[in-house]
């Protein structure tokens, strides 16, 4: 296509039609929709996007890649960061929910995620493909090795699941590790904690995961007052996404 990848935006472009297919049949997108995708690249999902939805917005970083998806019609393009960007604008502009797609840069799709978490509510869905072990860390279970801030932030507020997994051959260049499709579905009632509060409470219990929760947990919740019941004889990757979320209400009650 006459671009070559560019590793500083992590560009690694799926090219296997198969694996193209499969994911927009997972998306499922209809006229109408706002699909806004993060990272098109060359268009290998956006072309297809499009021919079942005949308008979507684009975030792109890379000017030259920006500059080729401006000659494609139905294409809004905004080419900026996408840490950067104002998705509840977009979300105003397109007077719905938005639909997010996208194959998201590996060195920096944590903190895209994160990114994403305060528009939540204006988000119907999101599918990305992702590294295969971060997958694997938002959709983990207590008491396994991949259970940690990731899954407790992400599973607080969104349903996740595994929808396909990818191999490095579905991509020009190949990366050097596994991929996985996920799906993610804002709850519709999520509990009202205090954001910064229960980011606060979760980066505190897993930051030294091996230690008993007294050592850490234990200390900052003296620190902040808090006489709330707890079990602090357990290390974080026990508890409960919902025994957090319950910690983080009682916290906010007592305040």
């Amino acid at each position: 296509m006459g671009h070559v990848a560019r590793k500083r935006f992590g560009q690694h472009f799926l090219t296997d039609q198969g694996v193209i297919g499969d994911i927009v049949d997972a998306i499922d997108p209809r006229p109408g929709q706002a699909l806004v995708e993060i990272g098109p690249g060359l268009g290998a999902l956006t072309a297809p996007v499009l021919q079942r939805c005949p308008s979507m917005t684009v975030v792109e970083l890379d000017r030259d890649l920006a500059a080729r998806l401006r000659r494609q019609p139905g294409l809004s393009v905004v080419e900026a960061d996408v840490l950067t960007v104002d998705f509840g604008a977009l979300a105003d502009a397109a007077g719905q929910p938005l639909r997010v797609i996208g194959n998201l840069p590996y060195n920096i799709s944590t903190p895209i995620l994160f990114a994403l978490l305060p528009w939540a509510h204006r988000i119907a869905d999101q599918h990305f493909m992702l590294q295969k072990e971060v997958v694997d860390r938002m959709a983990a279970t207590p008491q396994t090795g991949d259970y940690g801030r990731l899954s407790v932030m992400l599973q607080w507020r969104y349903q996740v699941q595994a929808l396909l997994d990818v191999p490095p051959q579905a991509f020009d260049p190949p990366p050097r590790v596994d991929s996985t499709v996920v799906q993610m579905v804002p709850r519709p009632a999520p509990a009202p904690v205090d954001p910064g509060l229960f980011q606060e409470l979760v980066q505190v219990s897993f930051s030294q995961r091996r230690k008993l929760l007294r050592h850490t947990l234990g200390r900052w919740l003296d620190q902040q007052g808090c006489t709330a019941s707890f079990d602090l004889q357990r290390r974080a990757e026990e508890v409960p996404v919902a025994e957090y979320v319950n910690l983080a209400l009682a916290m906010r009650a007592s305040a």
